[in-house]
């Protein structure tokens, strides 16, 4: 036997998010029936990050062990010939025996995208949040920056987590403008070793309260001080975010 690492891109649109439901259309799920098709039987997945419904991947990770013949490197192509369109395999290779996608250490991305303008744009409406009141970017920016470092996260983390622990390192917290055809998008950007029940989303919605002056830079360090879910902002939408990469 030997281990399969598959670096995975999604739309989540039209998925329940990435682990496997009864009852429910999952990335994993359908990763799952691709493989049977390919292989010839079921065989189980374990992915990195379990995404929630309708949010985006352009790099999530998962592997899965197999005895096939097929050389490692090829699995990403055959896989692609039997997942839907709104689902991708980057790229496949071989990876030691013990290696574990949410186990081993890591750092991941995620992004945030705002779509900054007056009118929106309806070819944007699957990977962005249509704001249509000025954001403050330097404004958001000095109130990001308060993540960043060692913390305790439960006032950015939604009811029914199960983790024992609630702290966690941000490595980096951005907000910028980027330039963009539609007009203005702002994007914010979360690096880290791990991240709660919809801690980024939480940030962004804290963030976006920032950008529109209905909270300061610190209010948002007074919600981190209080671990209380009611001082920070929001559960932002899911189709705004994306996670980007995984780094091990």
């Amino acid at each position: 036997m030997k281990r399969i690492r598959l670096t995975i891109a999604y739309d989540g649109t039209n998925y329940c998010g990435w682990q496997i439901q009864k009852n429910a259309v999952t990335v994993q799920g359908e990763l799952e029936k691709a493989l049977c098709r390919l292989l010839g039987r079921e065989t189980e997945v374990a992915g990195a990050s379990r995404t929630d419904s309708g949010v985006h991947a352009m790099g999530n990770v998962a592997v899965f062990d197999t005895d096939t013949r097929i050389p490692p490197e090829k699995i990403a192509m055959a896989l692609n010939h039997f997942l839907p369109e709104d689902i991708r395999i980057q790229e496949s290779q071989q990876v030691a025996d013990d290696f574990h996608p949410r186990y081993c250490e890591s750092v991941k991305t995620y992004e945030y995208t705002i779509l900054n303008t007056r009118v929106g744009i309806p070819v944007r409406n699957r990977y962005s949040l249509h704001v249509c009141r000025p954001l403050d970017v330097c404004a958001m920016q000095e109130a990001a920056e308060v993540l960043v470092g060692t913390h305790d996260f439960s006032a950015f983390c939604s009811a029914g987590s199960q983790v024992k622990s609630k702290v966690r390192t941000i490595l980096e917290a951005s907000v910028a403008e980027r330039d963009a055809m539609a007009g203005r998008e702002i994007v914010i950007r979360v690096s880290g070793n791990g991240f709660l029940y919809n801690m980024v989303r939480i940030i962004a919605g804290t963030l976006m309260e920032v950008g529109q002056a209905r909270r300061t830079a610190a209010s948002v360090e007074e919600a981190v001080r209080s671990g209380e879910r009611e001082k920070a902002g929001p559960t932002a939408p899911a189709h705004g975010l994306m996670l980007m990469e995984i780094r091990y």
